[in-house]
């Protein structure tokens, strides 16, 4: 597959009662298909992956396959930080239908880089779809350098992208530099994803698309066609927001908004809460109206 435009990181709606709200799932699958998104990425870290059961995080994922009908590539977040468990939940996902699978650094182990060079090496021999990796020392600890992700992409053919979240513009280039065809580049951060695709990057897994599906591609695809002028102004347009989606720890300010227009609740699982400062839920909701407002007008 080809991997790039924009994938939209999803959230993980639960229920009053604590349990994942399944209906809500699909229309938030619904909206991202309707809204033109180009892929699906359940169970990331966007989706409290981590406070999901291993029965949950099974379901999540062939749930959002079969919502997804084959109209959009699903990707599903199997990381773990212990290998087998990341093999189990990978090999789970191939035989659900999965288009790939996204591979976080192991957290917390702070592996070296032989470490993490077997480690990724181990699921992508167990599986045979493709394999995205995820990069995002500020989450886990540890950097894949780039030698390392060569390595592996060399190595292993099924290794075919990686989502970089170092937040390294210098190490991103590097990887778009030395990468083999048809690697792709997908950057993690929203407020980077301009950049990256101007660097010669893919795209994007995004978390902002979760509430904005057709302005991110928008911004994103603009970017892609050379239309730097259209992308400049969506980028300062979702400025603002890409801030307030990081005023508390990720997913809180973007489930927190999308409870607000109603596409889930606003409902977390421990030790994730909602929103602490009241003047952050102020800036959030000021910032999202704004943009709500813009659209209706018909500016974005």
């Amino acid at each position: 597959m080809d991997f790039k435009g924009v994938y939209t990181a999803l959230i993980t709606p639960f229920t009053e009662y604590n349990t994942v709200d399944y209906a809500s799932l699909e229309r938030l699958v619904d909206f991202q298909i309707e809204s033109g998104i180009d892929g699906l990425v359940p169970c990331g870290t966007t989706g409290e992956s981590p406070t999901l059961s291993h029965e949950e995080h099974d379901r999540v994922i062939s749930q959002t396959i079969k919502f997804a009908s084959g109209k959009v590539p699903v990707i599903a977040g199997t990381g773990s930080n212990a290998t087998s468990e990341a093999i189990r939940l990978s090999q789970h996902a191939q035989d659900a239908g999965v288009d790939a699978v996204l591979l976080v650094n192991p957290y917390y182990n702070k592996p070296t880089q032989m470490g993490l060079y077997l480690h990724f090496k181990a699921i992508a021999e167990s599986v045979s779809v493709p394999c995205i990796l995820y990069n995002i020392k500020g989450r886990t600890g540890v950097n894949l350098e780039t030698e390392t992700l060569m390595r592996l992409a060399d190595e292993c053919r099924n290794i075919v992208a990686v989502k970089e979240a170092s937040g390294d513009l210098v190490q991103i280039e590097d990887v778009i530099r030395r990468r083999r065809e048809g690697f792709s580049v997908l950057s993690g951060d929203d407020n980077l994803s301009l950049d990256v695709v101007r660097r010669g990057g893919n795209g994007v897994i995004s978390v902002a698309s979760n509430l904005f599906p057709s302005q991110m591609e928008r911004l994103i695809h603009s970017a892609m066609d050379g239309d730097y002028e259209t992308a400049e102004r969506l980028n300062t347009w979702f400025s603002p927001f890409f801030k307030a989606c990081f005023l508390e720890t990720n997913p809180i300010p973007i489930k927190v908004a999308m409870a607000r227009y109603g596409h889930c609740r606003e409902i977390f699982r421990l030790p994730l809460c909602t929103l602490e400062r009241e003047e952050h839920r102020k800036l959030l909701f000021d910032t999202t109206d704004k943009m709500m407002e813009d659209i209706e007008r018909g500016d974005f």
